[in-house]
Order: C-alpha cells, then structure tokens, then sequence
C-alpha cells in the first residue's frame, strides 16, 4: 500500500486525490537532470501510424528531394482533408517509408543544421470565433496533436470537448521530471493554456503531483485560468485517464481531449512566436545506456542518433516510452510523437529451469513471495525482457483490481472485448480506459495475457460500430 496519510504542506487549501492502488515499478537508470553535449541528429519523421483515426495512406504534397521548412506540410487525411500533418524541422525529404499493404510508415526529413521556419500569421484567439481557431489550428498542423478520449482519436473539427486536460507529472518507469522540462518555459506554457480555453466549453484541468517533497514547478503551480489538481500514490497516479475518471469522468457520449505538456509548448510558441515549434526534451534512460541524460530534439527523432553513441552492449532492446506501455525500436526506427523518453534494457533471452518453484534473481514484483517487495519497497532492479513464462490459462485471481485505481474490473473487460460483446464492453467502462491505464494488469499477470493488445482490439471493434 502507498503511504497517503501526510498532505504536503506546499498543496494548502488546493483539492488533492489520494490513491492507494497502484504499483511502483523501481527500475536503475533514471536520467540525470543534465543534458548531453550536442548531439546531431540527422534524420526525422511525421509516422501517420502514431494519430489514431488517420487513414493508413494519406495523400502526400511533398516529394522525395523536395526542401521544406518546418510548419510545411507533408501529407493531409484523404478522409478529412482539412487535417494537415507537417515536418518538425527543415530540411530535405528523403524517403516514404512504407508498412503493411502499402501504407505510409513514416515520411522521413533529413534535418538542416539550422531549423528554418515558415511563419505563421496567427489569429487574437481572445477575439475570433472558435470556428476561425479551429480552422487555424489544422492548417499549422497542431491539430493533430491533441488528443480525444475515449480511444485517443484525433477530434473531429466540429467537436467540442466537454474538458480538456493536462497531466504535469509522469509516475511511469523512468520517467522524466517534468518540472525539468518546462524550466524557464512558464510563459510559453501559459499561452497555450490560454488558447486551449477557447476551445471548450468546461474547463482546463491541470493534474499536479504531490508525491514529492517539495512543490512542483511554478509554470505547473501558478497556471492561470485553469483547475488544479493535485494527485498523490503510486503509479498510474500521474496517468491523465485516472485523472479524467477523478474529476469529470467519461459517461455516455462525452467527448475529453487531453495533451502532454510539451504539446502544449508546441501551441504556446505558435501564438507567441507564430512558429510551429516542434522542439522535445527527452530522456534517455535505462541500465544499459552510459550516462544517462536528458537530450534537445525535435519531435520524431531518429533512435539511432539518439542513443547509438551511449548503448553498452549489443543484446538490448530500445524502446519508445516506458517498460510497460512503450513500442520496442530498432535503431532506423523514430521516436513516437508522444513520448518523452526512450528506455534502453537488456534482451533476456534466457531459460530458468524450475523457475516456478526455485527462487530465482531479485525482480520488481507484485507478489509478496519476493522478501524484496516488502523488506526492501524502495530497492532499485536491473530488469530485462524477459516474461519468466508463457500464456496459459486466463484466471480470475482478483489481483488486477489493487493496480488500477479506477471503478473498473479489468478481467470482466477482457473476456468481454475477448467475446465481442459490444454492450458489455461500453458497459464495464471501455470508454474510461486506455492502453497505459491497464498496462500494469499485463506486467502482474500471472497469466501472460496480452491486456494492452486485448483492449486495442476492443477499442477498435467500439470505432467500426459508431461508439
């Protein structure tokens, strides 16, 4: 259980949630709060597979060799035409990579040294119709950086979200301090609230973090025009579903969108500077990664540029994201539009004979079996890939309730998604739900069961049905 008894002195009066159900994962490799020398990365990429809700081949406005500036546009939505994807940097456009039946993987900008801009004329958003700023916000390409709950589609122009909501802290495996990223950036990230007021017809809520003994950032604490939340316990206390299912939960029909912080830099810099600013902080994390640090880079960073120079070994898998709910990355490969680190551990690729009845090495765990989960809770672990077993039987246990801190009952869920049953499913709260909400149900699970991959298909069925 996480200690919820003591109320930080730096919260006052403000409203703060305590949550005891959850798991904190204590993994070695945790980012120093520094930055690496420059490193120069050379290629980036807009993956159409990273926006939910984009058709799989998007037509294209650019060619291959074609030199663009950053905010050009690169391809738009064949369904929706208004949707207009752009390149984060400048450069030249060196290759259509191409995934399953021909669809666009990734169109790849081989980056200037220099980023060069295209200028932007922005609307007084304070004064102009929501209609002209919607329209404005999908032709400089931030549109699709928002995202809507349930499902985390990209929202439909004429949609108004009943909230929208910001999450300033991450609890997930190696996570970033997001108070490191935004130093020095309060203003920016005020702008973009502000903006993002004008496009709902609730309120903006901010989830704040008060795990930690001293107050988060004042770009976080002091935002203006916003609800502020403050949110204590283990993880997924700092996920913005558990957050939306706090404060204004999902019901019915209801539309929420959510954005990550630095998306919100992204719209701030376009109406204070009328630029599309695609810089990322990113951590670069994980035991086998020399020097881990964080780095300066623009949205879909080459991996290899990224981490290449600093891995220790060969046998490792790289990943965008977290442990838990990351994609698994090879070196050509770029990081996802969303993410804000990159996890680097080793491959484990070994067999432990009698491991269900020998204790075998110290390993972060749910069960208590382990001396390390209750004798030694803040223990750091050097972790791998490896299942330690297969999939087996799906049992209901009653352990995944104590992992999520949602009114959910994750395998009644499951084997509904699993039976198709579509009522079912919108009634045991698929709505509430995304991927890195269960992801701890499928670290937990003694049955091996793939919940992420479960739910994905769930979702997908509730789309093709109209839900």
């Amino acid at each position: 259980m996480f200690n919820t008894n003591k109320k930080p002195d730096y919260i006052g009066n403000n409203k703060i949630i305590f949550l005891k159900k959850g798991l904190n994962i204590r993994i070695k490799g945790a980012a120093a709060k520094t930055y690496f020398d420059k490193i120069y990365i050379e290629n980036y990429a807009v993956q159409p597979g990273n926006f939910k809700g984009l058709v799989p081949i998007p037509a294209l406005t650019v060619a291959v060799g074609d030199k663009v500036k950053a905010g050009d546009i690169l391809f738009y939505d064949k369904k929706r035409p208004e949707l207009k994807f752009v390149s984060p940097v400048s450069g030249v456009v060196k290759s259509f990579d191409r995934g399953n039946r021909r669809s666009i993987k990734d169109v790849v900008v081989s980056a200037d040294e220099k980023i060069d801009y295209k200028k932007f004329l922005t609307p007084d958003f304070e004064n102009c119709s929501r209609e002209e700023l919607v329209d404005f916000l999908m032709e400089c390409g931030i549109w699709p950086l928002i995202r809507q709950r349930p499902y985390d589609l990209i929202p439909e122009k004429t949609t108004v979200p009943k909230s929208i909501f910001i999450t300033t802290f991450d609890t997930s495996p190696l996570a970033p301090d997001y108070d490191f990223i935004i130093e020095g950036k309060s203003e920016i990230f005020q702008k973009g609230l502000d903006v993002l007021k004008k496009l709902t017809t609730g309120k903006v809520y901010l989830g704040l973090n008060a795990n930690k003994d001293k107050s988060p950032s004042k770009a976080f604490t002091e935002a203006t025009g916003v609800e502020k939340t403050y949110f204590s316990g283990p993880h997924p206390s700092g996920n913005v579903g558990v957050h939306i299912h706090h404060i204004d939960p999902i019901r019915g029909h209801d539309k929420v969108w959510i954005l990550g912080i630095q998306e919100v830099l992204t719209l701030g810099n376009m109406f204070l500077k009328g630029i599309y600013d695609a810089e990322r902080i990113i951590s670069v994390t994980g035991e086998e990664v020399l020097g881990t640090k964080y780095l300066k880079t623009y949205l879909g960073a080459e991996i290899s540029g990224m981490i290449k120079s600093c891995v220790k070994g060969e046998k490792c898998r790289v990943i965008s994201g977290n442990v838990l709910h990351g994609q698994s990355k090879e070196y050509g490969d770029f990081l996802n539009a969303f993410d804000y680190h990159v996890t680097v551990i080793s491959v484990g690729d070994y067999y432990e004979p009698f491991g269900w009845v020998v204790p075998q090495k110290a390993r972060p765990s749910f069960s208590r079996t382990y001396i390390s989960r209750w004798l030694t809770p803040n223990k750091k672990y050097n972790v791998d890939t490896n299942t330690h077993g297969q999939e087996r039987a799906f049992v209901a246990s009653g352990i995944y309730e104590d992992v999520i801190p949602m009114d959910i009952y994750p395998v009644f869920l499951m084997k509904a998604i699993l039976a198709g049953d579509i009522e079912k499913m919108e009634g045991l709260g698929i709505n509430e739900v995304s991927e890195e909400d269960i992801a701890l149900c499928e670290f937990i699970c003694p049955s091996k069961q793939e919940f992420q991959d479960i739910l994905r298909e769930g979702q997908q069925m509730m789309i093709e049905q109209g839900y």
